[in-house]
């Protein structure tokens, strides 16, 4: 599980870092064959929480960093009117469509949903993504755009505690180290760039490295990384509206 691996700095050699374009165009056909991948199952987990505190029914939902469409089953479960998806990756894309041949998807160009209109959305969902995005200023403010008075946003991501303490997102193909580039947003700031977009914080849930996960580190024979960040925040989740 590459999540384990991120964390041995100390152990495996510095690669450079890959955007995130080009790093998830690599691993695209191998995402989902990821078992025991820790990331996968806590962010299934909370996603799941965030889920149930909304109705998707006949409303319109964009999941920005779609990939390959983990959330998706669940999603159209929920009978939204419409639910696009928006990647930096033409290869998580082309995954997804291979899961729902039907879906509507969308390569972001920007951070900006400059195609979408203005207040026509009504859920917004980003998972592991926005450690991916520099500048979430204008990322937030896009969202506030969007988003329709009353709308959600769904939110979930690495925490940056982990990623300020040296830990990484990468993958291993082929025998080549990908390691993807990551920007840390503490989450303060990222609290503070809702309040400041008039989105009020509903719920904040974290996911620590405790005894409940510890059997993630066994099986990768990696216990000295689950003692070295132990107690640590690994994931956060945010339920956020539009005032």
């Amino acid at each position: 599980m590459g999540l384990l691996k991120n964390f041995r700095k100390y152990i495996l050699p510095e690669k450079s870092e890959k955007e995130a374009v080009a790093a998830y165009d690599l691993w695209a056909p191998a995402y989902d064959r990821q078992p025991d991948n820790l990331m996968l199952y806590l962010d299934e987990e909370v996603f799941d929480q965030l889920l149930h505190l909304v109705s998707l029914e006949n409303k319109v939902v964009i999941d920005i960093g779609c990939g390959t469409g983990r959330h998706w089953k669940k999603m159209l479960d929920r009978g939204p009117a419409q639910l696009v998806g928006y990647d930096v990756s033409d290869g998580m894309l082309t995954e997804l469509k291979k899961k729902f041949p039907g879906a509507q998807v969308q390569i972001a160009t920007d951070n900006i949903l400059s195609g979408v209109r203005d207040e026509s959305v009504d859920v917004l969902v980003s998972t592991l993504t926005i450690a991916h995005i520099e500048d979430i200023e204008s990322c937030f403010a896009a969202w506030r755009r969007v988003l329709k008075t009353g709308g959600s946003i769904l939110l979930t991501d690495f925490h940056p505690v982990i990623l300020a303490d040296g830990g990484k997102r990468d993958f291993t193909i082929e025998k080549q180290h990908i390691v993807i580039r990551n920007y840390v947003h503490p989450l303060s700031r990222i609290k503070a760039l809702a309040i400041k977009n008039n989105l009020e914080i509903r719920l904040q849930l974290e996911r620590f490295i405790d005894e409940a996960v510890r059997s993630f580190y066994e099986k990768q024979n990696a216990l000295d990384v689950y003692e070295r960040y132990k107690d640590k925040p690994i994931i956060y989740a945010l339920h956020l509206t539009k005032l």
